[in-house]
């Protein structure tokens, strides 16, 4: 009998803990309350050069005023993860535009192609006036999102884009640049990648005073796709919160691009925010090694110009990749996996520096549950459900980085009272000591 009103009484405490857990409604409309006030900024989204690379950088091949999930997409490549209908949808309200320009290219060919990348982004905004807007400063986001429209801000995404150049840099600012991610996936002459063989083992001189000058200037420094030594430097000289515009923990996902947790501390220090990124290779552990492999197995199949199975019989080396892949599927890489990168940040950092940076159309796959820019969100109702304050989901979607871009802004002021702009070389700074 005593073991009966147990179970039963456990029952019935088990059936009031369901009850008193809100309902995915109720988390709704919570996050939509607090996306309402505070704008959801994502730091990271290549849709400028998807449309480069898929239309000619033609705007009237695209209307972001339609569903581009049904746009022609390259072999192999997603539909478009972007349009204005799955913007609002997702309740973005602040968007950095990656300017994104391929690493080999160099010198002022780099300059040219990052403008224009630039007009693509400004012509977005004229051409959909109504929906988007271009913004400079904290204030202007903040009122294009009052006033029911997507902020829309630029992002340089690689040094190799200033061709050494420090005036270069200023007239990037002058073009709308609003942050530069030091490097991309390789070295550049003053810094090192995550993903390069190391040269410098961090910043140059020269790279030093690159941050210096966008310090100097406003512009946010982003540590993104850089190798920790030159997070280190780059937290070191900083004289103004920095960013990861899109990149996840490091003890979460143990990948280069990602940021560990003593880089973690300095930038808690520093008062600047890691916005997590989406690519599933960089979320999971299983899903890196499985993109390695791959990898592996398209070398074996075609590795011109005298190594590969199938050298010259590219139709045999797609068919034997199709195999490989069917027989070793993608792991399965979920919304909830980003939010455990968020909540790791979170717990190390702080929840003042953490933010969103989804990389989406730049991105070849997504978890599960974050398709496209639509799908937001569900990641603020998944970590609501963790418990997640209304506090600090605002400080999630967007607060952070308010606070980083004034703070950015409050230090050009007053590093431009004490000094005017530098005209420093690479040629100077990196001289070779005798």
């Amino acid at each position: 009998m005593t073991k009966l009103l147990c179970t039963a009484a456990l029952l019935a405490l088990l059936a009031t803990s369901a009850a008193a857990q809100p309902s995915d409604a109720a988390l709704a409309a919570r996050v939509d309350r607090v996306l309402a006030k505070t704008p959801l900024i994502d730091g990271h989204n290549d849709l400028p050069w998807a449309i480069r690379e898929r239309f000619d950088g033609k705007m009237d091949k695209v209307d972001l005023a339609r569903d581009t999930k049904a746009l022609p997409a390259p072999a192999g490549d997603p539909p478009l993860m972007t349009d204005i209908g799955r913007l609002k949808a997702g309740r973005v309200g602040g968007q950095f535009w990656s300017v994104w320009i391929p690493a080999d290219l160099k010198g002022p060919e780099a300059v040219q192609v990052t403008l224009e990348q630039i007009d693509i982004v400004r012509q977005m905004t004229q051409r959909w006036p109504q929906a988007l807007e271009m913004a400079y400063t904290a204030d202007d986001v903040v009122r294009i999102h009052k006033a029911g429209r997507v902020a829309s801000l630029v992002g340089i995404e690689g040094g190799h884009q200033i061709n050494d150049s420090l005036p270069a840099l200023r007239q990037m600012y002058a073009a709308g640049a609003r942050y530069m991610t030091l490097t991309h996936a390789r070295n550049v002459a003053w810094a090192d990648s995550a993903t390069d063989n190391p040269r410098l083992d961090g910043l140059s001189p020269f790279g030093e005073q690159v941050v210096r000058e966008m310090n100097w200037l406003g512009m946010l420094v982003d540590l993104s796709h850089v190798s920790e030594a030159t997070m280190k430097d780059a937290l070191r000289v900083a004289q103004a919160p920095a960013i990861f515009s899109h990149s996840g923990s490091r003890a979460v996902a143990d990948h280069p691009r990602n940021v560990s947790d003593e880089i973690l501390l300095l930038v808690k220090q520093n008062r600047g925010v890691v916005m997590a990124n989406f690519a599933p290779g960089y979320a999971s552990n299983e899903a890196a090694r499985w993109a390695s492999d791959r990898a592996a197995e398209r070398t074996r199949g075609n590795a011109p110009p005298y190594a590969g199975n199938f050298i010259g019989q590219p139709e045999k080396a797609q068919a034997a990749l199709e195999a490989w892949e069917k027989a070793n599927p993608h792991p399965p890489v979920t919304l909830a996996m980003i939010a455990d990168h968020i909540e790791h940040i979170a717990k190390v950092c702080g929840v003042d520096c953490v933010g969103i940076g989804s990389d989406f159309d730049g991105i070849p796959t997504t978890p599960a549950g974050l398709e496209g820019v639509d799908k937001f969100p569900g990641l603020f109702i998944e970590l609501a459900r963790r418990g997640w304050s209304d506090a600090d989901l605002a400080k999630l979607a967007g607060g952070n980085v308010l606070r980083v871009m004034r703070e950015a802004e409050a230090a050009a002021k007053r590093l431009q009272a004490a000094r005017p702009a530098s005209n420093a070389t690479i040629a100077e700074l990196d001289r070779p000591k005798r």
